[in-house]
């Protein structure tokens, strides 16, 4: 592990620095906030993972976190505990938020690497009074070792070189996820894609062969294919929040739109879903997308 000092105003020593170490995925590292004092942005080889405020745990600072926030809020009344699975640990972004504003709420991190969360755990902790536990496991595994039922939520935000690997987008993959949810429960999962959409087309078209239910989030400029970006994808047995995420999501620092119904399936533009057979990772991102 190694800490690159960050430089102030006058040539002084600044605080605090930025936090470098080899973890399974890469070379993450921890980089400060220059504007909050302990709010830290994870990257991996140069790829945005999650960025976190300890100071202020329901800050959301990434566009497509906002939105799997106002999920995560719309799950339930105001304040009920839920049972949650968070496919994906990053530096457990999302449990902080749900464990802030929903207290007592059970959540489970399944996270593959292990070096990673050894470096969030030492740098990043956890509030020993958040339910949260966190188990290194691949996403897919730790999913099969949880109850029928079990959980409110289930979030799958995985990525392994900034692209969602093959066998986490699959209808057998889909299908694991709905035993482990309750009637009702909500999946959502964070994708990337970009012109010409075929990735998010085709788990489109997966979620619908599992769930009756469907909605999705994005950027405007992502959904008609001028940029890539990350889109976040919506499934259930039960309708979802439609009109109040719609809302929400128009009125967030970056606006997105969501679609759903008989519009969100057309869009698909006949894709057919994705088996284990069939499956590969998302697409790899362009390098701009990660120019600073």
């Amino acid at each position: 592990m190694a800490r690159k000092r960050q430089r102030g105003t006058g040539g002084r020593d600044a605080v605090p620095e930025t936090v470098t170490a080899p973890v399974d995925g890469g070379l993450a590292e921890l980089a400060p906030d220059r504007d909050r004092p302990r709010a830290w942005t994870l990257r991996v080889d140069g790829a945005p993972q999650s960025h976190v405020d300890l100071d202020d745990p329901t800050r959301l600072a990434f566009g497509y976190q906002r939105r799997l926030g106002h999920v995560l809020d719309l799950a339930a009344p105001p304040g009920r505990p839920l049972h949650a699975v968070h496919l994906g640990g990053g530096a457990f972004t999302l449990a902080r938020y749900l464990a802030a504003t929903r207290p007592r709420s059970t959540q489970q991190i399944v996270e593959v690497d292990a070096a990673l969360v050894a470096l969030v755990r030492r740098e990043l902790p956890l509030d020993p009074a958040a339910r949260v536990r966190v188990r290194t496991a691949d996403a897919r595994a730790g999913l099969g070792k949880l109850p029928d039922g079990w959980a409110d939520l289930v979030v799958a935000d995985v990525f392994s070189g900034a692209r969602t690997p093959a066998h986490l987008t699959s209808t057998e993959f889909l299908g694991e996820v709905r035993r482990v949810l309750r009637p009702g429960g909500i999946y959502a999962a964070n994708l990337t894609d970009g012109p010409p959409l075929a990735h998010v087309r085709g788990q489109i078209a997966t979620a619908a062969a599992v769930f009756p239910e469907l909605a999705l989030a994005a950027d405007p400029a992502v959904l008609r294919g001028r940029r890539f970006g990350n889109v976040v994808l919506l499934g259930s047995d039960a309708p979802l929040p439609v009109a109040e995420l719609t809302r929400r999501v128009a009125t967030d620092p970056y606006p997105g739109r969501i679609e759903h119904g008989r519009e969100l399936r057309d869009f698909t533009g006949g894709a057919a879903p994705v088996t284990d057979a069939t499956a590969k990772p998302s697409p790899v991102p362009p390098p701009e997308v990660f120019e600073q």
